[in-house]
């Protein structure tokens, strides 16, 4: 029994001894793991990815041509794990076998791969076709993101008669603030939206709408904003249309009712000319260009557009020159014979004759006169006074030339004035009716323009302070008629114009 015993316990132990002996010659079967590292689409090698495995072995980081090996690598089944910042995980299963090499090919997606872009924007406000849309007005859309994105919008409008382009961008705001669109135009509009992880812009459907169209304002006048004139048209209920910018300086705007545009001076870099815009302050064109306009006060100067809407004549110290409203037949047309300043004209209806105010450099010494076809002087309206003076229209029969002159004779280094009226000069026999008869005291009437009936006259006052606020009334041209009044019709305006 013993022995039986005995026999059968060496058994046991020989069993045991053989089958470790048996894992210890598997465990000693090696094999070879190598592999590349790519970027998906691209095919460009990845440097420094982190190479591990599942049974676990050494891990490796590729090279600068994205590839690894693993070596001495023991037989078996393996899952390969591909690690590197901004990239998704890549994995690939390996069978290693004893001598052999295996090879396997990672190809990452960066790690925005699953990442979705915005929803395409519907377009909300104004509605596709819509009618009578303001000048100034805000586009309304909607989108989101699916991933909670920042999204940024890019705005394009465009319209059906020019090839301006309106572009605007927004970010996370799904709404813009438009300014500046043109009177009865169409216009098309499109919204791209683009998060911060996808290349491509997705883009809207494409929306129209037309703008009101523009209304028939008469009466022109100039507000300072901001340091700088602007010129606005007015109807005769008040409603206002600012047609030149803020940021410019732009003043005496002068109508031809022929043309169907407003003449008007501003700046052409460090220099004063004479640009003409539709009424609707839309395509600006600038005129005068070899000669600018100038002379003692660039505000104080005026110039005349002839009434068949063919010329402007404007003066540059103490020459008179003509232009066509293309920009073409500059020419001289009178010089002064003593030397001293052209600042303003007004030329008739026919033609036939053409009204000056001259000055001295300080504006004082003031004559006003007119002149013929020839340049002899018919008329002399005003000579050998102190003070300013200025204003002038003329008639449309040429029996009557306006003006205003301070009669308190005042004269200062700012051209300050203290009691300038309106006045009616008759050529005929020379009388002069003074239309300022019931002004406020302490104020000044000047800029004064016929209305188109010429019953009436438009005109600016403002306190003689020289600080406040200046105002555009009309008034009866009649001094005796008993219905006489005086009617502001535009607070915070001055150089009216009405045709």
């Amino acid at each position: 029994m013993n022995r039986y015993i005995k026999i059968t316990v060496i058994f046991i132990v020989s069993l045991v001894l053989v089958n470790c002996s048996e894992d210890a010659v598997d465990n000693l079967a090696k094999g070879t793991l190598t592999g590349i590292v790519v970027t998906n689409g691209t095919n460009l090698p990845l440097e420094n990815v982190k190479i591990s495995t599942n049974p676990s072995s050494s891990t490796v980081f590729t090279d600068a041509q994205g590839e690894f090996i693993i070596e001495d690598i023991s037989v078996d089944q393996y899952s390969v794990q591909a690690e590197l910042d901004g990239f998704l995980s890549g994995f690939e299963a390996a069978e290693v076998t004893e001598g052999s090499t295996v090879n396997v090919v990672f190809e990452l997606d960066v790690e925005t791969a699953n990442n979705r872009p915005p929803t395409t924007p519907i377009l909300i406000t104004p509605a596709d076709n819509a009618i009578d849309i303001p000048l100034d007005t805000q586009l309304v859309w909607s989108s989101s993101d699916p991933d909670g994105d920042e999204i940024s919008y890019t705005i394009e409008i465009r319209n059906n008669f020019d090839e301006e382009v309106l572009s605007f961008s927004t970010v996370n705001d799904t709404m813009v603030d438009i300014t500046g669109l043109r009177f009865g135009l169409k216009y098309f509009w499109q919204v791209g939206a683009k998060d911060t992880v996808n290349e491509d812009v997705i883009q809207s459907e494409v929306s129209a709408f037309e703008t009101i169209n523009a209304p028939e304002n008469r009466h022109v006048f100039v507000r300072k904003i901001g340091g700088n004139n602007v010129i606005f048209s007015v109807d005769t209920s008040g409603n206002e249309l600012q047609l030149t910018s803020s940021s410019s300086n732009s003043y005496r705007p002068r109508q031809n009712t022929v043309a169907n545009k407003i003449a008007y001076l501003s700046n052409s870099g460090s220099e004063t000319h004479i640009f003409t815009m539709d009424l609707d302050g839309s395509n600006v064109q600038q005129i005068t260009s070899q000669v600018q306009v100038n002379g003692f006060d660039l505000e104080e100067i005026d110039f005349a557009w002839t009434q068949n809407g063919g010329r402007i004549l404007y003066p540059n110290f103490d020459k008179l020159y003509s232009i066509n409203v293309d920009g073409t037949g500059l020419f001289e047309v009178y010089q002064t014979t003593d030397a001293s300043l052209i600042t303003e004209v007004s030329i008739s209806a026919d033609e036939s004759i053409t009204a000056l105010k001259t000055n001295d450099i300080s504006g004082y010494n003031v004559s006003i006169f007119t002149i013929d076809g020839s340049g002899s002087v018919v008329d002399i309206v005003l000579s050998g006074v102190s003070g300013a003076a200025g204003g002038l229209d003329i008639s449309v029969n040429n029996q009557f030339i306006l003006y205003w002159y301070d009669v308190s004779g005042f004269e200062s280094s700012n051209y300050r004035q203290l009691d300038s009226r309106i006045f009616l000069y008759t050529r005929s026999d020379g009388n002069v009716d003074d239309l300022s008869d019931d002004k406020v005291a302490g104020t000044n009437d000047f800029d004064c323009r016929f209305t188109p009936n010429e019953a009436e006259v438009i005109f600016t006052n403002t306190s003689n302070d020289g600080v406040s606020q200046h105002n555009v009334l009309i008034t009866d041209t009649d001094p005796n008629d008993a219905g006489f009044t005086r009617i502001v019709f535009v607070e915070d305006g001055e150089m009216p114009d009405f045709e």
